[in-house]
C-alpha cells in the first residue's frame, strides 16, 4: 500500500483506547458547535434574499446574498484550511465563526440604516460561518477510524438539523423580537443569530481540546509524514489550489467524489436560494395571499423543512456509505435530486410541491455530499487530506456562487419551473459521468485472468 487508498481497502490505522475517547467528545464537541452554527445562518439562508431586494429596490439583486455568502466561503476556505494544518482545528474554527458574528451585527445595522452595501459586507462576513460549517464536518474525520468515517462525518452534519431547523422557523419571533427593540422586522432575526453563533465561539475555545488535527498529526494512526509539511500546506493561495488539485488527480475516485459534490451542491444552492422569492411571488398572486410577517412564516417553515432534509437524515446516509459503499450513496443522492427537480418545477404553483420538492432537494445534496466527502478524505495521501478539502470547500463555494447568480437570471427569465428543468440537467450530466467512471474503474481495477 502506499499510504492511502481508493475507497474500498481500509488503510492499516488502529485507535488507541485513549484516542477513542478523544474522538468521541471531538465529534460531540463539533456536533454541538453545528447547532448553534445552524441558528446563527438561519437568518440569512430564510430572509438574506428577501431583504437584498429591499434595500436594493430590485428583483435582480435577489440572489446576491447566497452569493456573497458562497464567495465569501469559496475564498476562505483554502486559507482556512492551511490555518487549520498550521495551527489546529480550534484556532481555525474560532476565527471563522468570529467573523461571522461580526457579520450579523453588519446585518442588523444594514436594516436598520437601510444600507444595501453594508447588507453586502455583512453577508460577506456571515459566509465565514460556511467555511466553519464545512471544515467542522473534515475534523470529524481527523481521528476517525476507516470503518466510521462516514458514521462520525455524517454525525457533525446532523448536528445542524436543530440549529438550522430552528433559525429559519426564529424569523417570524425575530421580527417581533426586532420591533420590540425598535428595530425593523428584517433585522430582528439577526439578534438570534448573533447569539447563537456568541455561544458557538465560547463552545469551540472551551471544549475541542486536544485538538483533533494537531493530535491527528502526531498519532501514529497517520503516516510518519506530518500533514503539515511545507509541500502540503505552504505558499499562496494559487499554488496551494495546484498543488490540491494534482493531489486529486492522483486518483479516479477522489476526482469522482469532488465533481458530485460540486454538481449536487450547485443544484442545491441554486434551487434553494431562489425558492424564498418564487413563494413568495406565489402569495403575492394569490387571491388569498398571506403577505406581511406571515409570509415569512410560510416561507421560514418551507426552508426549514428543506433543511431538514439536508440534515436529518444525515446519519443514515453516513450508516449507508460505510455499509455499502460510498459510490452507491451519490448515485442514490443524484437520483433524489432529479425528483426534486421534477416535483418542484412540474408543481410550481402549489406551495406544497414545492416544499415536496425542497425537502427531496435536501435528502439528495445529504447522500451525495456525506459519501462524496467521506470518499474524497480516504482517497488521497494522509498529507495532502487537509489541503484537498480546502480545495473541495473552495471549489464548492465558487460554484454555487455562480449557479446563485445564473439561478437568478434563470428565475427573471424562465420562471421556477425553467429554474428546476436547468438543475436537472446538470444532475443527468452527473450521472451520466459518474456511470461512466464507474465503469471505466470497474474495468482499470478489475484483476487480470
Amino acid at each position: 500500500m502506499s499510504g492511502f487508498n481508493d475507497g474500498s481497502v481500509p488503510e492499516n490505522e488502529s485507535l488507541s483506547a485513549p484516542l477513542i475517547a478523544v474522538q468521541r467528545r471531538t465529534v460531540g464537541v463539533l456536533a454541538g458547535a453545528q447547532l448553534l452554527g445552524g441558528v446563527g445562518n438561519g437568518a440569512a439562508l430564510s430572509i438574506g434574499s428577501l431583504l437584498a431586494v429591499d434595500l436594493s429596490g430590485s428583483e435582480a439583486w435577489a440572489g446576491s446574498i447566497t452569493t456573497v455568502l458562497t464567495l465569501a466561503a469559496a475564498f476562505t476556505a483554502l486559507p482556512m484550511a492551511t490555518l487549520a494544518a498550521r495551527r489546529g482545528r480550534r484556532i481555525s474554527l474560532v476565527s471563522c465563526l468570529s467573523i461571522a458574528l461580526l457579520g450579523a451585527v453588519l446585518m442588523i445595522l444594514a436594516a436598520s440604516l437601510r444600507s444595501f452595501p453594508l447588507l453586502l459586507l455583512g453577508g460577506i462576513a456571515m459566509g465565514l460561518s460556511t467555511t466553519a460549517n464545512l471544515q467542522s464536518r473534515f475534523a470529524a474525520t481527523d481521528l476517525a477510524s476507516p470503518q466510521h468515517r462516514g458514521r462520525d462525518l455524517s454525525i457533525v452534519v446532523w448536528a445542524t438539523t436543530v440549529g438550522a431547523v430552528t433559525g429559519p422557523n426564529l424569523v417570524k419571533a425575530g421580527a417581533q423580537l426586532g420591533s420590540f427593540f425598535g428595530l425593523p422586522e428584517m433585522a430582528g432575526p439577526f439578534l438570534f443569530s448573533a447569539a447563537a453563533l456568541l455561544c458557538a465561539i465560547t463552545l469551540l475555545s472551551l471544549a475541542l481540546r486536544p485538538d483533533p488535527l494537531r493530535l491527528a498529526q502526531r498519532s501514529q494512526a497517520l503516516t510518519a509524514r506530518s500533514a503539515a509539511t511545507p509541500s502540503a500546506v505552504g505558499g499562496w493561495p494559487g499554488r496551494s489550489l495546484r498543488t490540491g488539485l494534482a493531489a486529486i488527480r492522483t486518483s479516479p475516485r477522489a476526482l469522482m467524489a469532488l465533481l458530485a459534490v460540486i454538481g449536487s451542491h450547485v443544484v442545491m444552492v441554486s434551487v434553494m436560494s431562489m425558492t424564498p422569492l418564487h413563494l413568495q411571488q406565489l402569495d403575492a398572486h394569490s387571491a388569498m395571499g398571506h403577505h406581511g410577517t406571515d409570509v415569512l412564516a410560510v416561507i421560514g417553515f418551507s426552508i426549514s423543512l428543506h433543511i431538514a432534509g439536508m440534515f436529518a437524515l444525515s446519519p443514515l446516509f453516513g450508516w449507508l456509505s460505510d455499509r455499502f459503499g460510498r459510490l452507491q450513496v451519490i448515485a442514490a443522492g443524484q437520483l433524489l435530486l432529479l425528483g426534486s427537480a421534477a416535483i418542484a418545477g412540474f408543481g410550481q404553483q402549489d406551495s406544497t410541491s414545492v416544499t415536496v420538492g425542497l425537502v427531496l432537494l435536501g435528502l439528495g445534496w445529504s447522500a451525495s455530499t456525506i459519501a462524496g466527502a467521506t470518499l474524497l478524505s480516504e482517497s488521497v495521501a494522509p498529507e495532502s487530506r487537509v489541503l484537498t478539502q480546502g480545495v473541495s470547500d473552495t471549489l464548492m463555494g465558487f460554484t454555487a456562487a455562480i449557479g446563485s447568480i445564473l439561478a437568478g437570471l434563470a428565475l427573471a427569465y424562465w420562471g421556477y419551473s425553467g429554474l428546476n428543468l436547468i438543475a436537472a440537467l446538470l444532475v443527468l450530466a452527473v450521472l451520466l459521468w459518474l456511470a461512466l467512471v464507474s465503469r471505466a474503474t470497474r474495468f482499470a481495477t478489475a484483476p487480470v485472468e
